[in-house]
């Protein structure tokens, strides 16, 4: 039962992989498994390497808590790749509702990650301001275009990769504003065009296995603070999935002419029937945080990482 809540998290955090704006980095940190996350993929060391070769599979899968990150794995994989033409669809028909349900997951989120802050002194403060202006910073950077030469694809997997990890930094936005989140999340992923696929995954290696190292390094010495600086990222990602906004797009002409969105408008909600349906799913957004909150804390209580 433990390994099947590991893998219905793993699906979650794919799914909010493939949205711009929400980051599975966010959903490991509520679900209490975060820690154990990077510090079972820095695990992957020359000791790891060393038992590999000599076919110590049991003291190996022991090191690098293999179970726990198949596991999880799989829900990941199993999250982006069943999901992303029904969220191809749902953006399509009901985009300002999806974005509610994503607002209601932030904001709910916001308040789970900045409790975990055992102390909040000036440093955590300062931290949770800098986080906080990195994401609307982030949010209002113009986006650049497609470009799917395999050096920049590889560049695409590392940077994706290292912000799904990072709670408040959605993997999927920095795709879009790096040009490529269309061609990668929903053209290769839906048709499973390795040749795209193949460098992203190998740049997305990459960037985990660094990143994860730095990360341990972070929350070992300088725990609030960290946390308070992804507090920050949160918080300042709900402009990027505020629902009542308006893309502002661009065509451009080559082999074929491409729609960009090169960034948004964002207003007031407008006072109707739709405001009000959209104000309730965000407050399903919301439970659904806590209930993912509750079923990772079942799953994975704090004396058994």
């Amino acid at each position: 039962m433990k390994y099947i809540s590991t893998f219905l998290t793993g699906i979650a955090m794919g799914v909010a992989n493939a949205i711009p704006g929400v980051s599975g980095g966010t959903i490991a940190l509520i679900t209490g498994i975060y820690e154990r996350l990077i510090n079972a993929i820095k695990s992957f060391d020359i000791t790891a390497i060393r038992l590999a070769s000599k076919f110590r599979i049991k003291e190996f899968s022991k090191h690098v808590d293999l179970p726990f990150l198949i596991s999880l794995g799989l829900g990941v994989i199993t999250g982006l790749l069943t999901l992303a033409k029904l969220l191809k669809f749902l953006f399509a028909q009901y985009e300002t509702y999806v974005w509610a349900y994503f607002f209601g997951l932030i904001l709910a989120s916001i308040w789970l990650v900045g409790k975990t802050v055992n102390r909040w002194g000036p440093i955590a403060l300062i931290s949770l301001a800098i986080g906080g202006g990195i994401a609307l910073a982030i949010a209002l950077i113009t986006p650049a275009a497609e470009n799917d030469h395999i050096p920049y694809l590889i560049l695409c997997g590392v940077v994706a990769m290292a912000s799904m990890i990072i709670p408040g930094i959605s993997g999927s936005f920095v795709l879009v504003l790096m040009g490529n989140y269309k061609l990668i999340m929903i053209e290769a992923i839906t048709t499973f065009n390795l040749r795209i696929l193949i460098p992203v995954g190998i740049g997305a290696v990459l960037g985990l296995v660094t990143l994860s190292h730095f990360l341990s390094w972070i929350f070992k010495r300088y725990h609030d603070a960290a946390i308070a600086l992804m507090t920050g990222f949160v918080a300042g990602s709900l402009l990027t999935v505020w629902p009542w906004k308006q893309a502002i797009k661009t065509f451009q002409a080559g082999d074929k002419v491409k729609e960009k969105v090169i960034g948004y408008e964002w207003h007031t909600p407008p006072m109707d029937s739709s405001t009000l349906i959209a104000t309730l799913i965000i407050l399903a957004g919301c439970l659904s945080v806590w209930l993912i909150e509750l079923a990772g804390k079942k799953a994975h209580p704090p004396s058994s990482e």
